[in-house]
């Protein structure tokens, strides 16, 4: 835990580095993208979860010039950025109190849950809070997001602001992983009103590049389920084509040729290797370390399967998939990256 602990703030200091080299260029690109009529709405956004993805998140709010006040249960990360300008705050309450917009990016449904409506949380009060606009982040099932939503709208604003009248929700999962939060290249999907999404896009896009609205409310959550559903899915079936290949005697090199030149072509092929030696800055090319855990690839098709359950959907591949991530993490590689399926489930070897 320790070393871990040690290696995360190594790397949020190399942020730290970084913040004053980047600034201004960021702030122009910024600057000059957009000239939307919601551009200066808000300025003051808190950050609840400054995890691998959310403090590179608020690193890049910060350089984009936003009034950032930030939460987190690790101390010594919220210690980090407040060296780099940021406020921290020791409650979500307390972080809501100085913010017109709150974002969350929390490990699980329980968290967020929390962190909406525990004690001291962004609800705590009588039902008057002052964020005009909250946005979780997380990758939680729709389901509770869609509660946390009914919550929210239940809520009036302590100060109104021009044509608000009462504190929104939006679901605004990711896609992109570490690199892309770190780069500021995200994708949202976003789910929410859609006057709401259009008030939130000069925020989102300091931390990605592409924003797409979903439609209502946990429709962002529910974009976000499928893709990594069809994540997983066609990672294991490169990884079964790439490893049976070998097996038939064709390198893992020469393959992933064919198949980037050919309809099997995918992102797992094309951009995520699975195989060592294939692909240089993946994964694969270092021991399967970084990424994308295998454990949360398994907590993502747990609420595929679910949602899928909930609304009686043939789920074949989610149950499959469900089975072999499920035993990544039983046999110890639960924090390797998910492309690690390849050597460690179908015993696929190295490109020499």
């Amino acid at each position: 835990m320790a070393i871990r602990r040690a290696q995360a703030l190594l790397s949020l200091s190399k942020l730290k580095t970084s913040f004053v080299l980047d600034s201004y260029s960021r702030f122009h690109r910024l600057s000059s993208s957009s000239s939307s009529q919601h551009s200066t709405r808000f300025q003051n956004v808190g950050f609840i979860g400054l995890g691998n993805m959310g403090s590179r998140m608020v690193n890049n709010l910060v350089k984009a010039g936003f009034n950032v006040t930030v939460h987190d249960i690790n101390c010594d990360v919220m210690k980090m950025f407040t060296e780099m300008g940021a406020s921290a705050r020791d409650t979500p309450y307390e972080v809501a109190q100085d913010s017109e917009v709150v974002i969350t990016m929390l490990p699980s449904s329980s968290h967020v849950m929390d962190v909406y409506t525990g004690t001291n949380g962004l609800l705590h009060g009588d039902k008057a809070i002052r964020p005009a606009l909250l946005i979780d982040s997380s990758t939680i099932d729709p389901q509770t997001t869609r509660k946390i939503s009914l919550a929210v709208s239940d809520c009036n604003l302590i100060e109104k602001r021009d044509n608000w009248e009462k504190p929104v929700m939006l679901d605004a999962p990711v896609s992109g992983g570490v690199l892309a939060a770190e780069a500021g290249t995200l994708t949202f999907m976003v789910g929410g009103p859609e006057d709401a999404y259009l008030a939130a896009r000069p925020i989102l896009e300091s931390m990605g590049r592409t924003s797409i609205y979903c439609g209502g409310s946990g429709n962002g959550s529910a974009a976000k389920i499928c893709n990594n559903l069809a994540m997983a899915v066609s990672m294991l079936g490169t990884s079964e084509a790439l490893a049976l290949g070998q097996s038939l005697g064709i390198s893992a090199t020469t393959l992933t040729q064919v198949l980037n030149t050919s309809s099997g072509r995918c992102w797992s092929s094309d951009k995520y290797n699975p195989v060592p030696g294939v692909m240089k800055g993946v994964p694969s090319s270092r021991e399967y370390n970084g990424g994308f855990a295998s454990r949360l690839m398994a907590k993502d098709l747990n609420l595929a399967a679910a949602s899928a359950e909930e609304v009686g959907h043939k789920s074949a591949l989610i149950s499959k998939a469900q089975e072999i991530y499920k035993k990544m993490c039983e046999d110890g590689h639960e924090r390797k990256d998910f492309s690690c399926v390849f050597r460690h489930f179908y015993n696929g070897k190295d490109e020499v």
